[in-house]
């Protein structure tokens, strides 16, 4: 299975950033997508997930109302799109899939999550 992650970049504070993460290798539609973050420093921490189906989706406080992440099971390809961005938003993003086919429950726990892309660099300045 193979995750590549495009869109980051720099943008000012305010602004807003799509991402994108192509997948391929397995049945993209069966299994739950995530999104994390790994500033410098600090720990990769959750930031979004979406069902297989793409009908549930599960936000971390620090970003909810200002991120969406939608999946096009079409296209093999899920997104985050960010706005109102903050400089604290400056982090390594990373996609990643679920490793269980239709998992009932979202999950935000890293762990559950097998494969992982290479990331994606987006910079918030002041």
């Amino acid at each position: 299975v193979q995750l590549v992650e495009s869109g980051g970049g720099l943008v000012q504070a305010g602004g807003s950033l799509r991402l994108s993460c192509a997948a391929s290798g397995r049945t993209f539609s069966s299994y739950g997508m995530g999104w994390f973050r790994q500033a410098p420093g600090k720990e990769r921490e959750f930031v979004a997930c979406i069902s297989w189906s793409g009908d549930n989706t599960a936000y971390s406080g620090s970003v909810k109302g200002r991120f969406t992440i939608a999946r096009d099971n079409a296209k093999n390809t899920v997104y985050l799109q960010m706005n109102s961005l903050k400089p604290e938003d400056t982090a390594v993003y990373y996609c990643a899939a679920d490793s269980r086919v239709h998992r009932a429950v979202l999950t935000t726990q890293s762990i559950n999550y097998v494969y992982w892309g290479q990331g994606t660099q987006v910079t918030v300045s002041s």
